[in-house]
């Protein structure tokens, strides 16, 4: 699997480690390889027969390539992925051995899921649990130190058949968004798609630390984030790193970056610096939301993998410094046919324009019913840090259409001419919308759900997030509104005077969800709340949307969750919060007590011995005496703010029986004292001598490259 990058063509190492499509094409016969495109479409069930068929070639492939084991890879509630190995060998009775791999094998596999986050679900003596292939998301080979796996994307399911993973909830929301989509294509005349699937392009925006630096910082190896540390003299203030001259040393991780993501057939597009120092972006071209989620978890542990070989640490936290610019991982959502339709591009013609019309006003009206939902999907203990800051969306949830759309569906509702049409009025289906080519808006950064001429993209999402959660939602409650618009044409006389109804009336009923101002500005969450909209601040109030009446009946009537499985959603995603806030008091307390307090007690120490001889010599040493009075002052602040909380912590941690009600005191006790206790050790690191302090500061990780 050794290639020298700098010799080897693109063309020809793109998705040399992935069995793709064209591989399939090549190594199957015709009859399955067809076979096994009616099952991918969802026109047939899968059979034993063509698994058989299909395990055999990925095998051989896969052991022409040097591999020895296979896993189902999967993606439990943990957020990251998992993978038990199993060997292709098979002993025979001579003592030799050989290769196998069933379709049996293929289609399913059986891990323990006792160990594993369920909410509930399974108990430790219930630990069977199943993996299955997710025959659209190609299989790919992966190299470590173990050697050269191959590995089968798969959803990872309870033995009585609930969803404990991020894949499986996300396939069927995908089907929900397929089956309504469809239907409402079919009442408006489409008789050649035959299926509608959810697209996603992530941006992924990641730091970069010198390897060295990191090692000597215990809350970056353990949280992700610094719990301490000053901003440094020079930030972000003059905008020089976006989109600057990239440095030598990031690009060659970059080159490394981009080829082994494309050896997997990631199709890695874009890279640039990001606004904060060592800050950057990586973004692919679009895929299936199944497929782009899966990518995506490949993309971040390539980030990090390639990392390590370049001396350096990738980092995925939402705010790994306070101070300057977090990490988002912006979710670029449209919808399109198997036969090339993006249902988001507005089109030229009646028909291009009625359906854009329509699916528009399904988006705008799904985001406003379910934007508690939206935003529940993007919380995180650690995007609590970067949402509502002047970086990143605020809590609130609105949509961007732009100054175009905006005013063709403010006069729509108002029964006025669109100016742009030259003073006709608009008869959707009948006549023709103003042109809207596809750069027709602005961007606006401040937006959490903008319009950007042929998609949504949703910038709340979390740069270390999976991205099925966040599409789940968005799927399905578009699937929901598409459902009830498809009820609605499907019994009308007049299709074209029906769709202008549903685009007039929704608009008039959800407009109160369009905002093309400043999202960050004061005046806005002012004017949202005038508004009705809800403002969920934090994870520990957005949380409970999971569980609530309207999200059980939503989920429940598309076959997306079970009450039983959003109710485990719930108590994992409770259970995360307090754990991680748990492991920060406790780095925040160590390093307050055994690297901050003895580093500036030396100090200190050595100070007032030096301003002890002075005055014994008759000097006047005034400012060394104010600076050891303020020393001490200091540490005995930092080790009263931790006694604090240590007492907070150990409150928040003796709440058993309600998750709720702990995370409630994590967020209201522990995460105030933890701020307190940094308070203090920052003000220490403002006054002590920079090369005693104990770690390396914000200067050294963000300008060290």
């Amino acid at each position: 699997m050794s290639i020298d990058f700098a010799q080897t063509p693109v063309e020809d190492l793109y998705g040399e480690s992935c069995f793709n499509d064209a591989t399939m094409k090549a190594r199957l016969p015709k009859n399955i390889y067809k076979a096994l495109k009616v099952v991918q479409a969802g026109e047939a069930e899968l059979t034993l027969e063509i698994a058989e068929v299909v395990a055999s070639a990925m095998k051989d492939w896969a052991i022409e390539k040097g591999a020895t084991h296979y896993t189902h890879w999967f993606q439990p509630l943990t957020g990251l992925t998992a993978e038990k190995h199993d060997s292709f060998i098979s002993p025979s009775d001579d003592g030799t051995v050989i290769m196998e791999f069933s379709g049996k094998e293929l289609i399913q596999g059986e891990p323990d899921a006792s160990s594993f986050p369920n909410g509930g679900i399974r108990a430790t003596f219930e630990a069977r649990g199943y993996t299955a292939w997710d025959i659209n998301s190609p299989a790919f080979l992966k190299q470590d130190a173990s050697g050269l796996t191959l590995c089968i994307p798969t959803g990872f399911i309870s033995y009585t058949g609930e969803a404990l993973d991020k894949k499986v909830p996300l396939l069927r929301s995908m089907e929900a968004l397929n089956k309504q989509a469809m239907r409402v294509l079919k009442a408006l005349g489409n008789t050649t798609s035959k299926r509608v699937t959810s697209l996603v392009g992530p941006e992924q925006e990641y730091f970069l630390v010198d390897k060295e630096l990191f090692m000597q910082r215990p809350d970056l190896k353990l949280t992700g984030r610094a719990c301490f540390g000053t901003m440094s003299a020079k930030g972000q203030e003059m905008d020089d790193h976006y989109f600057g001259a990239i440095k030598e040393r990031v690009a060659d991780f970059m080159r490394e970056l981009n080829y082994e993501l494309w050896r997997l057939g990631i199709s890695a597009k874009t890279q640039h610096n990001e606004v904060a120092p060592n800050q950057f972006e990586i973004a692919p071209i679009y895929s299936t939301s199944n497929v782009a989620s899966d990518s995506n978890q490949l993309v971040m542990e390539m980030l990090k993998k390639v990392a390590d070989r370049h001396d350096l640490v990738c980092l995925i936290h939402e705010k790994p410094f306070a101070g300057v610019n977090g990490n988002g991982k912006h979710n670029n959502w449209s919808m399109g046919t198997d036969d090339g339709i993006n249902l988001l591009s507005p089109g030229e013609n009646p028909q291009e324009n009625a359906q854009f019309m329509v699916m528009l006003s399904a988006i705008i009206k799904a985001v406003d019913v379910y934007a508690p939902l939206l935003k529940m999907s993007a919380s995180s203990v650690s995007n609590d840090h970067r949402l509502g800051a002047n970086e990143a969306p605020p809590a609130i949830i609105s949509i961007f259409l732009g100054t175009q759309l905006k005013e063709v569906m403010d006069c729509l509702a108002a029964g006025k001419p669109v100016p742009s049409m030259g003073g006709e009025k608009i008869e959707l289906g009948a006549s023709h919308l103003p042109k809207l080519p596809k750069d027709n808006t602005d961007r606006n950064r401040t937006s959490p759900f903008a319009f950007t001429g042929n998609r949504f993209e949703f910038r709340m999402v979390g740069s270390s997030q999976s991205l099925a959660g966040p599409n789940v939602v968005i799927n399905t409650g578009v699937a929901d509104i598409l459902g009830e618009f498809a009820d609605r044409l499907e019994k009308a006389s007049d299709v074209n005077a029906e769709i202008q109804k549903i685009v007039v009336d929704t608009y008039k009923a959800h407009d109160r969800i369009v905002f093309n101002g400043n999202g960050y500005s004061d005046e806005w969450v002012v004017e949202a709340e005038k508004r009705g909209l809800p403002n969920l601040k934090n994870t520990v109030v957005s949380v409970p949307e999971l569980i609530s009446d309207a999200s059980v009946a939503l989920f429940g009537k598309h076959g997306v969750f079970t009450k039983e499985e959003l109710e485990s959603r719930y108590e994992v995603y409770l259970e995360e919060y307090c754990m991680r806030l748990n492991i920060e008091a406790g780095v925040t307390t160590e390093m307050a007590e055994r690297l901050i307090f003895p580093a500036v007690s030396a100090y200190a120490s050595e100070l007032a011995t030096s301003v002890a001889d002075q005055k014994a010599l008759g000097l006047k040493v005034p400012a060394q005496e104010a600076q050891v009075k303020a020393l001490s002052e200091g540490m005995e602040g930092l080790l009263g703010a931790v006694k604090e909380l240590k007492a907070a912590n150990a409150k928040a941690l003796a709440i058993e029986e309600d998750a709720l009600k702990a995370a409630s005191s994590f967020l209201n006790d522990v995460i105030p004292a933890m701020a307190k206790v940094r308070e203090f050790g920052d003000g220490l690191e403002k006054i002590s001598d920079k090369l005693t302090w104990p770690f390396p500061s914000y200067e050294d990780l963000l300008f060290t490259m």
